[in-house]
């Protein structure tokens, strides 16, 4: 516990990318050693930035509702931790919030999970994260990962990002619903039981 108050804390400090932000840096996450699940996001967006709280914003209520958790067992840092690719909101650009910072991933993702050694499953949530961790080969793209989910099972769980701004892609992929969502429930009520 104490590994991981000190990696916390130093995360917490780190003003890595001060210079490329257009405000102050303010890492967001949320682990503890006896983490089960992490979800890997994107990146803080503006109200997370301005509340300090992960997942705090209408993509973290969806997210919650494909997972079929209460806000309290989500933020219970004792069973889920909340780790995006990067710590801090990158700002806003053309079409939606800029990319993580690509700085804090390589820094600091390793260190933290070396420190949740009872980690049964690392959702990837978004293009971001799944194109960090499972190196998928170009020209794939993110709908044919979540479609074949099956096959980053039981290490990874992939899923779209839940931002109100991928209603187009929930609506068009009815399957996501019907097929992915029953299995990723199932999924996260067992081991959050065990």
């Amino acid at each position: 516990m104490v590994q991981m108050e000190r990696i916390l804390t130093e995360i917490k400090k780190c003003d890595t990318c001060k210079t490329t932000l257009a405000h102050e840096p303010r890492p967001v996450v949320a682990a503890s050693t006896t983490s089960k699940i992490i979800i890997i996001g994107q990146a803080p967006g503006r109200k997370v930035h301005a509340s300090g709280v992960p997942w705090n914003d209408p993509s973290g209520d969806l997210l919650r509702e494909w997972m079929g958790v209460a806000k309290e067992t989500f933020y219970d840092r004792s069973s889920i931790a909340l780790i995006p690719m990067g710590f801090c909101y990158p700002g806003k650009g053309a079409s939606g919030d800029l990319p993580p910072q690509p700085e804090c991933a390589p820094r600091w993702h390793a260190e933290l999970f070396d420190a949740i050694p009872d980690c049964q499953l690392r959702v990837l949530v978004g293009q971001y994260a799944q194109r960090y961790y499972l190196k998928p080969p170009s020209g794939e793209n993110l709908t044919s990962r979540v479609r074949r989910f099956t096959d980053y099972l039981p290490q990874y769980f992939v899923l779209p990002h839940p931002s109100p701004r991928n209603r187009l892609w929930l609506r068009r992929n009815p399957w996501f619903q019907e097929e992915v969502l029953p299995v990723f429930r199932a999924q996260i009520t067992r081991i959050l039981q065990s």
